[in-house]
């Protein structure tokens, strides 16, 4: 069962994808205009609503912010890496794919896939194992992206990456100890951009893997950036590269 919880992720998820939704669930005594837009939507796709006492909420989302509000979703399902590749956005020059590997905290992911998104990405690959998936706090972390962006869950990190390769893509890695500045290319063709994990970044085997190693510059005395920081200062790189 996934569950979305608070104001704004339930509405993103009423005004774009309304039938994703099996039933939404509002604590008693919860008002304002908010929750009556939220109500109000959910009467005209006949989404049944149920009141209950806060402890309800607690049980859908635990230990969350909900603020009185959660939705129960039907399941999520994951799409092809074609059908990632498939999606690019209109306005962008080239296709635009971002690979996270063993990226494991939520808020991360629901931030990258949020700012991908944003930047006009085709779409996000994790891999099955030893990641983070998309679940509830991921879908609120994003601000609802995770509704609008496809997400492949793949097997194999490697594999698709030669995949990519097969299909033209230029395989960019994030790495803090590359030499080359993230300014220096120009970016030109199809991109997937790989991002590593939180504690060690890209693995070995995946970076042999990619065409090019980038790093951000830095002039503090911290060796690196929150991963999903990162994230958006490369992909905004990129689409500066791009006259986007």
């Amino acid at each position: 069962m996934q569950v979305i919880y608070g104001i704004n992720p339930l509405l993103e998820v009423l005004l774009s994808h309304p039938a994703m939704l099996e039933k939404i669930v509002v604590a008693d005594g919860r008002g304002g205009g908010e929750v009556r837009k939220i109500l109000n939507i959910a009467s005209e796709h006949g989404i049944p609503v149920e009141f209950g006492g806060r402890e309800r909420l607690e049980k859908l989302a635990p230990r969350q912010v909900h603020q009185g509000v959660a939705a129960i979703c039907r399941a999520r399902a994951y799409v092809t890496v074609d059908e990632v590749i498939a999606h690019r956005h209109t306005r962008s020059k080239y296709d635009l794919v971002v690979l996270l590997d063993s990226v494991t905290d939520p808020q991360n992911l629901g931030s990258i896939i949020r700012t991908a998104h944003c930047c006009g990405a085709n779409g996000v690959i994790i891999p099955e194992n030893r990641a983070a998936s998309i679940t509830a706090s991921v879908t609120k972390a994003s601000a609802g992206a995770a509704h609008y962006l496809p997400t492949a869950m793949v097997v194999n990190l490697v594999r698709t990456i030669e995949y990519l390769k097969e299909r033209g893509f230029w395989i960019y890695g994030a790495d803090a100890e590359a030499q080359m500045s993230i300014r220096v290319p120009d970016y030109e063709g199809n991109i997937a951009l790989v991002m590593g994990s939180e504690g060690r970044g890209i693995r070995p085997l995946i970076r042999k893997k990619c065409d090019f190693l980038i790093a951000i510059p830095l002039r503090g005395q911290v060796s690196s950036l929150n991963v999903s920081v990162a994230a958006g200062v490369i992909l905004f790189e990129i689409l500066g590269k791009w006259g986007n």
